[in-house]
């Protein structure tokens, strides 16, 4: 099986070699030294940094994402989550409600205050 540098994957999956080291350090990618000492990857760990890109972008942690480490290697977009990833999923969206929910409050504070002391026409007009 073909392998890979870790900059050859970087530029594959769009994720930074820092961003691969990270993944590599959380237990969620692995690789091995290539006899002149540089890190390379299995052809597969394309797909692995996609799964792992895609779950992070969802709104997961690498913690979160450590309980899909048995199927990071396949077609994860199509797959039907697992109990446990239901479970997951639904925390994160509690918490992603929670902070919106606080930074929507902040920003009504702050467009109250900047018409009291300026007028309405100084507040700034909601945008959704």
């Amino acid at each position: 099986m073909a392998r890979v540098r870790i900059g050859e994957l970087a530029d594959r999956t769009g994720a930074s070699v820092r961003a691969l080291r990270h993944y590599e350090r959380a237990g969620l990618l692995s690789s091995a030294r290539a006899a002149n000492g540089y890190r390379v990857f299995e052809e597969g760990a394309t797909v692995r940094v996609a799964n792992i890109r895609y779950l992070l972008a969802a709104g997961l942690t690498l913690e979160d994402v450590a309980a899909f480490r048995s199927c990071l290697d396949g077609d994860l977009p199509s797959v039907p989550p697992s109990a446990r990833g239901l479970e997951i999923a639904r925390e994160r969206l509690a918490v992603l409600d929670a902070r919106i929910a606080a930074q929507t409050a902040a920003r009504d504070r702050l467009a109250a205050a900047l018409a009291a002391r300026s007028g309405p026409e100084a507040a700034p007009q909601p945008t959704g």
